[in-house]
């Protein structure tokens, strides 16, 4: 009998080795799981959210336990969604100061892949050599996963842990304002998920009535007859802009006030739906002459919900009229959609900081000196209605903007921010001011209507109208919507034109009626869904979206929808 083969040395390693590939497999099982504890405690800060976290986490595992039966592969696919959620968070939050959210996901469009591709032009490559680092390695935790786990029993704790989210979600509110700080990605992310899915399917991005009494008639495109000279029409979008006096205690500089005050002296409240930030709510009011209250929970991403969609507003209702509409806009078109919301209702000339030729922030006499160069190429063929968007007076104030404008400057002795901020106002008053002395200069023979308002306070208002308020009371303020918090300015001044005289020019309103009130105070014949908003702009002295607890601004919706201007909503 041949003895048997002597096995040599790989006798002797096998069981050494067999148990380094076991903790290999076994530390790729785990890995993923200690990483996502040490990612919610660097980023969920109290209980609440970091429960939020672990049944958040649960839920992305379980939901690829049930899918491909590997926990290794499951937990690194989790990490990665988590990971990449976290980033983009950050993301958003340096470009807008608020976190990811839900809603992120449903309403994604292309403007948005483009504005930040365009503005990060390295994310593309970062994007693809994640890609091809991720992939191999996730080839190798299919092999290297030892485990197979039913898929009914990941089904039901996927099932459970939703269950909890959604409870937890309910038990505790994510309160808006929590949105703009930059912690507590994932649990934000989640019950907002709860929320907004929970909205959408009690009444779609937009709050409106089931059916509603009357009809409202399609105004014809030659219906319009304006009695007496069409003015040229500018409207301009003071950023951040308030008569900083509402707050005790702030020195302002000789002469401040001035700027907030119309041509006949009066000085007028413009009730805006944003504080602090989110340009784009008050954008929609006054383009579309609605509220951006109607979209609840949604209304954060209003402009690219309503492009496509909100085919109503004051350039259509213009452009009935004969004028030529055009938008000079400050930043890249494809933020929050503006170039695809502007031209949804009614801009036909859509001019971009990449079509103007700025270069980052640009002073307001920038986009000043652009629409007199418009206007000198355009006025005498037919009346023109310019937007003209400013950003000079915008965040951050701690840094001065273009020092070398106001070589003379003498702060009026507040704190660095608030001073900061009086410069700017400061400028953009003197810009103005050379503005219409262009106009005047340039075309003595035509009318203008030029009508300004202040966008919304900005992000420091809070703390110096309440400078005693915590945190949670300023949310609370803004959650009901203190007057105090969201009062700016609106004025109307004209050249060689007196504006009509109209009810509608009251010393307070909403920020939707602004449309109405230019229309009625250029003399421009109202098509029927803006005499419907001026009836009920009577009835509530000014009010839109508060009036009645919205039952006002909820029946407006649905005639607009059943007249086809408002769709898919």
């Amino acid at each position: 009998m041949a003895p048997a083969p002597n096995p040599g040395p790989v006798a002797t390693v096998a069981p050494a080795g067999l148990a380094a590939v076991g903790f290999w497999r076994l530390l790729a099982v785990a890995a993923p799981h200690l990483a996502a504890i040490g990612l919610m405690l660097q980023t969920e800060s109290d209980f609440g959210a970091r429960l939020g976290f672990l049944l958040s986490w649960g839920l992305l595992n379980f939901f690829w336990i049930a899918l491909l039966r590997r926990p290794a592969l499951s937990g690194a696919l989790s990490l990665t969604l988590v990971v990449m959620l976290i980033l983009l968070s950050q993301l958003k939050h340096g470009i807008v100061q608020m976190t990811a959210n839900f809603v992120d996901v449903m309403v994604i469009d292309r403007d948005s892949a483009a504005f930040l591709f365009t503005i990060f032009p390295d994310l593309r490559w970062s994007v693809i050599g994640a890609t091809t680092l991720i992939l191999p390695l996730m080839y190798a935790l299919w092999w290297l996963d030892p485990f197979r786990i039913r898929r009914l029993p990941a089904l039901v704790c996927k099932l459970a842990c939703l269950a909890a989210l959604v409870g937890y979600a309910y038990a505790w509110p994510e309160h808006p304002w929590r949105g703009y700080h930059d912690d507590g990605y994932l649990s934000k992310f989640s019950r907002s998920g709860v929320t907004a899915v929970s909205d959408f399917l009690n009444y779609g991005f937009m709050e409106s009535d089931a059916v509603a009494a009357g009809r409202l008639k399609v105004p014809l495109e030659e219906s319009c007859a304006p009695t007496g000279r069409r003015p040229h029409i500018i409207m301009i979008h003071d950023e951040s802009s308030f008569d900083i006096r509402q707050a005790r205690g702030i020195k302002v500089p000789p002469g401040y006030g001035s700027h907030f005050k119309s041509s006949d002296g009066k000085s007028r409240t413009f009730m805006a739906e944003s504080s602090g930030g989110a340009s784009w709510f008050t954008e929609y009011n006054v383009l579309a002459g609605l509220s951006s209250r109607s979209f609840g929970r949604f209304s954060y991403f209003v402009t690219r919900i309503a492009a496509g969609r909100v085919e109503r507003g004051l350039p259509l209702a213009l452009r009935r009229c004969g004028y030529s509409t055009t938008s000079l806009y400050p930043a890249h078109g494809a933020f929050m959609s503006a170039r695809q919301f502007h031209t949804t209702t009614g801009i036909q000339t859509f001019l971009d900081a990449r079509d103007l030729g700025a270069r980052g922030v640009e002073p307001d006499r920038f986009f000043y000196d652009k629409a007199l160069s418009l206007l000198s190429q355009e006025a005498p063929a037919k009346p023109q209605f310019i937007f003209v968007y400013l950003a000079a007076n915008h965040f951050p104030w701690e840094k001065r903007f273009r020092p070398d404008l106001t070589p003379s400057w003498a702060g009026p002795g507040n704190g660095p921010k608030v001073d900061e901020y009086l410069r700017r106002q400061t400028m953009s008053a003197d810009d103005y001011s050379a503005f219409v002395a262009g106009l005047k200069k340039k075309f003595p023979a035509q009318p203008f209507l030029i009508v300004r308002y202040g966008d919304h306070q900005p992000e420091f208002s809070s703390n110096i109208l309440d400078p005693g308020l915590d945190e949670a009371g300023v949310g609370k303020k803004f959650e009901s919507y203190d007057p105090r918090y969201f009062a700016t300015y609106y004025a109307i001044d004209s050249i060689n034109f007196e504006p009509v005289k109209s009810p509608a020019v009251m010393e307070t309103i909403d920020a939707p009626y602004l449309p109405l009130v230019i229309q009625e105070a250029a003399g421009i014949p109202l098509d029927p869904s803006f005499e419907e908003q001026k009836s009920i702009m009577m009835r509530c002295k000014g009010v839109f979206y508060a009036c009645k607890s919205g039952a006002e601004a909820r029946r407006f919706n649905r005639l607009l929808i059943d007249a086809g201007f408002l769709k898919h909503l």
